[in-house]
């Protein structure tokens, strides 16, 4: 296994299948004494990026607010 110039690196098939990781799966990686570890993160472990950026975004806009008017805020108009 190589890893490329972007430092990627291609998990095969029957590893990925065993470990349960899925496109969009969530992983750790850990370095420590032993080596270089990926885990795969279990979905009630912090969310996933997007239950990580709801809940960093609830609440932010002021209350009333329609959604055509909270979607001109974002197109800046």
């Amino acid at each position: 296994m190589r890893i490329t110039s972007k430092g990627q690196v291609t998990i095969p098939v029957e590893i990925r299948e065993r470990a349960g990781l899925l496109p969009g799966s969530e992983i750790k990686i850990i370095l420590d004494d032993d080596g270089v570890h990926i885990v795969r993160v279990e979905p009630g472990q912090g969310g996933g990026r997007g239950q990580r950026i709801v809940s960093r975004l609830r609440g932010t806009a002021p209350p009333g607010m329609s959604t055509d008017e909270i979607m001109a805020l974002t197109r800046g108009e």
